[in-house]
């Protein structure tokens, strides 16, 4: 524990070795024994803590749900007018209405573009930082390299799956284990929820730009529009099923710390009576 009352995985802090223990240097090769297991150069001997990584992943994902809102909200505003103009072609929404209504419609676009742009940048961090500690925890179950957590995200096609496989080494490897040391494991529900939803957004994303791009008909601008609109009450849900995910990894990873420093620092020795 520190002085503030946290433990040393939470406050970011690395516990004192064992006695008679020496720290590896960074200089040390990655053979067998050297303990950097199947994810290669730079893994360390502790875990680092991801606790303040994922409170700024979960606020900007706050910030994500806050901005599907709002273009939502726009874009349903602005769908009305052209499903106005779809039943009476006299009206003109190309003046001061429509032209707020497109402008505010824009806006909450580039709103939204920017909180998932940001969010992606932190979560990818968080992401790779919680990979690293699982080829501490558990190297043996790791089936993709460090490296995945964050190329894996932007390799075509293999990005609808690498990075399942890195998560699912993470969430393997940050299971607490049992007091007397056997496997214990953690059903991978919030994992296929979160992934399962991100998949399903992106997928709905694409197909819904791709019929808004077509359009040119006001029904054909109103049904696009809705499909947007859709598109993002998915993204939204990922969002919020993403935060389910980033806490339920970071919270078995501390337990995890916690348990492999407890079986690694020895207690301090207690001083005895002294002689009067």
């Amino acid at each position: 524990m520190t002085d503030e009352g946290l433990c040393t995985f939470c406050s970011g802090t690395r516990p004192p070795l064992p006695d008679g223990a020496t720290a590896r240097s960074p200089l040390a090769g990655t053979g067998p024994g050297s303990g950097s297991g199947s994810g290669g150069w730079g893994v360390g001997t502790w875990p680092r803590s991801p606790v303040g990584l994922s409170r700024a992943v979960i606020a900007l994902l706050g910030c994500v749900i806050a901005s599907d809102l709002f273009v939502i909200g726009a874009g349903l505003h602005l769908r009305g007018l052209w499903e106005g103009l779809a039943a009476d072609e006299s009206l003109n929404i190309y003046i001061d209405p429509g032209l707020r209504a497109q402008e505010l419609y824009d806006l909450a676009g580039n709103v939204q573009t920017a909180a998932f742009l940001a969010t992606g940048v932190l979560f990818i961090i968080w992401f790779h930082r919680t990979r690293r500690n699982a080829e501490v925890f558990e190297s043996g179950v790791q089936r993709m390299g460090p490296g995945w957590s964050v190329g894996g995200w932007f390799v075509p096609v293999a990005n609808l799956w690498f990075p399942y496989r890195v998560a699912s080494g993470i969430w393997e490897a940050s299971v607490r284990l049992h007091p007397d040391g056997g496997w214990r494991t953690v059903p991978k529900t919030v994992l296929n929820l979160w992934w399962g939803g991100w998949i399903v957004s992106v997928l709905a994303s694409r197909i819904a730009v791709s019929q808004w791009n077509r359009a040119r008909e006001p029904e054909q601008i109103s049904d696009a529009a809705a499909l947007v609109a859709a598109a993002d009450a998915l993204d939204l849900v990922a969002a919020a099923l993403a935060i389910v995910f980033v806490r339920a990894v970071t919270r078995m990873q501390v337990e995890r710390a916690g348990s492999r420093q407890a079986a690694t620092v020895p207690e301090r020795a207690v001083p005895g009576p002294t002689a009067p």
